[in-house]
């Protein structure tokens, strides 16, 4: 059979996806390729040569990238922390930002022995599986009211437990109820939450217009709507002196903290910046007793 430069595919496949208007042509390209040769993406440089289907194969995952169809759904899977979850249509795509989140819940919980966690808003279910892959002795819910996006955070559950990951207990449940886990009152140590949050009529990519949920990328007209109910379902469910980490619009660097400030039951409100300088997530925390 025919050999082929990969080189030579790769720089085809990179000159299609930018003028297609990807936003990381290269990066994709490369992706794509290690996917269809069946390597780890670091090692592309050591395969000189390729075998022709291969380069008609990768071919024909650049022309569905070229569509703008989301990279995480033609790989079939997304990945945060630790965690490799499977994503496609109906289920919100993990997007590398919520890495800082993970990050800073995971220094929240460096000092708390089997930790009670809370994921609202899971979709996938990759933010309460990496916490949980990270924390084994973690007690880790997952909520979800898209009957859509739990089909995904099912699957995933499932096979992160079949994988021999402690089990996460998956919730078919609504922020905004009153009684939400009503049986975790007063005793979660961390709430972590990527609500929707953008504004309804903000222009969004393509692969967030045409592919991702709409219910899960907005939140009503100032995209604050399910953030205000994680507020409230929140305060209820931390024990005194618990966290409460939650994704934010890059323009809510400033009402989000506000809306914790008219709570007296939270104190430490501080808003974080992600890896591009922007206004990401804001943390705070339920008030010590004594406070």
């Amino acid at each position: 059979m025919k050999r082929l430069p990969l080189r030579v595919a790769l720089m085809e496949a990179e000159r299609t996806l930018a003028e297609a208007g990807v936003a990381s042509p290269r990066v994709d390209a490369e992706w794509l390729a290690a996917h269809v040769v069946g390597i780890e993406r670091s090692r592309l440089p050591t395969v000189p040569l390729v075998d022709a289907d291969l380069v008609e194969a990768l071919q024909q995952l650049v022309a569905r990238r070229a569509t703008r169809e989301p990279l995480q759904h033609i790989l079939g899977t997304a990945v945060l922390g630790p965690a490799e979850v499977a994503v496609g249509p109906g289920v919100f795509v993990p997007r590398p930002e919520t890495e800082v989140l993970l990050e800073w819940a995971l220094k929240r919980l460096a000092d708390v022995s089997s930790p009670l966690v809370v994921d609202l808003c899971t979709g996938s279910g990759a933010l309460a599986l990496a916490i949980a892959t990270c924390r084994p002795d973690a007690r880790v819910h997952a909520v979800e009211a898209d009957p859509a996006a739990l089909v995904w955070t099912r699957r995933n559950a499932d096979a992160h437990t079949a994988a021999g990951g402690t089990p996460v207990t998956v919730h078919a449940a609504d922020v905004r109820w009153n009684d939400l886990l009503v049986e975790h009152e007063a005793k979660v140590d961390l709430v972590v939450c990527n609500p929707p949050y953008v504004p309804d009529g903000t222009p969004v990519p393509a692969e967030v217009a045409d592919w991702d949920p709409p219910g899960a990328v907005f939140g009503g007209p100032d995209g604050l709507e399910i953030i205000r109910a994680v507020i409230t379902t929140a305060a209820g469910l931390l024990r005194h002196g618990g966290w409460l980490g939650i994704e934010h619009d890059d323009t809510h660097g400033e009402t989000v903290p506000a809306l914790f400030a008219r709570r007296k039951v939270f104190s430490d409100v501080v808003d974080h910046l992600d890896w591009t300088g922007r206004p990401r997530f804001v943390t705070a925390r339920r008030s010590p007793l004594g406070g």
